[in-house]
């Protein structure tokens, strides 16, 4: 609990810093800037896990959110922010994940939609479905409280153009689970099963954190509505950004996805790359006698031998010196 805090505490230093509050303002005003700050101080609160996330990737992932308009809050299900491995960088990072609730948002503000809904659908009140006319039959259970004890058997979806087109799709559990299984690199069948007949150890339980073994029926309802609007609906340019982002986060490996994920989606979108809210890198200087060194504020001479004369090129990469045929680097670090 305590590292938790200080982590939190440091996200809060992060997202004070000069550098970063500067672009933040610069992006999204004064007021905005401070509620977008609020907001992810917030998301991130309820997700402990994304503190040991890179704030900078926070920042952008929120970014994408803020660019479609969509409050960062986890309860209400527009979107999340969901930490990933990136093995390349050897660090934890933050990505963007639209909610099924952000899909029908955007869908609703592209104009285009009358009617627009996904719902589960519970043992007992399946009737039937026919997939060529698209009929589905399903008497739903009225009290809520014995519906929501129910076992979830089937997911449905509906849309209903201003022009008259309509159409409803229909998935059961077990298709879900298939598709799943298949195509997210977050969720294995075979291990959900195990994780809910209680056969996998307590050591062993935080590689179970996605969404898919948390709450199944979310990323169900999500999978629905996705692949209806995207084989059958109007998709408008947020809706395609927002698709895009999900289906490479979700979808495929983040080794390969985090160059587009993080950097291409997340400028299309309007947010800024991930140098941008890094931490400043450190003044490099080199003497005249080829010593490389981390400048202190206000030094005038290199720590090593104590030269005056700096070279002007301070910032950059020193070359690796070779010594028995090995390539090194200057080890004089200075502080």
């Amino acid at each position: 609990m305590g590292n938790d805090l200080a982590k939190a505490a440091d996200l809060n230093k992060y997202l004070e810093l000069p550098q970063v509050s500067d672009r933040l303002r610069e992006k999204l005003g004064m007021e905005e800037a401070m509620r977008f700050k609020a907001a992810l101080s917030s998301a991130v609160a309820t997700n402990p896990k994304l503190l040991e996330c890179e704030p900078y990737s926070i920042i952008t992932a929120g970014l994408v959110g803020h660019s479609l308009k969509l409050p960062p809050s986890p309860q209400l299900g527009y979107y999340y922010l969901v930490p990933y491995n990136n093995r390349k960088r050897n660090c934890k990072e933050a990505q963007f994940q639209i909610g099924y609730k952000g899909y029908i948002q955007l869908a609703m503000r592209s104009g285009s939609y009358v009617k627009l809904n996904v719902s589960d659908v519970k043992a007992g009140e399946f009737v039937s479905w026919n997939p060529l006319t698209e009929d589905l039959e399903v008497n739903f259970i009225t009290d809520p409280i014995k519906r929501e004890k129910a076992e979830t058997v089937g997911y449905c979806g509906f849309f209903e153009y201003v022009n008259g087109f309509r159409k409803m799709v229909y998935w059961t559990r077990q298709q879900v689970e298939v598709h799943a299984d298949k195509y997210s690199k977050a969720y294995s069948l075979a291990q959900d099963k195990l994780l809910k007949a209680g056969k996998i150890p307590q050591k062993d339980l935080y590689k179970y954190s996605s969404f898919w073994y948390k709450d199944f029926d979310v990323m169900a309802l999500k999978t629905v509505i996705r692949s209806m609007l995207s084989r059958w609906g109007s998709m408008s340019i947020d809706m395609q950004r927002a698709y895009e982002q999900d289906v490479k986060t979700e979808y495929v490996p983040f080794d390969q996805a985090q160059a587009t994920a993080s950097q291409t989606n997340q400028q299309e979108a309007g947010s800024e790359t991930v140098a941008e809210f890094e931490e400043p890198k450190k003044e490099r200087w080199e003497c005249d006698k080829g010593h490389w060194f981390n400048r202190r504020k206000g030094g005038k001479s290199c720590p090593e031998c104590g030269s005056e004369q700096l070279l002007d090129h301070a910032g950059k990469q020193e070359k690796p010196k070779t010594e028995g045929g090995e390539e090194f680097l200057n080890p004089s670090e200075g502080e």
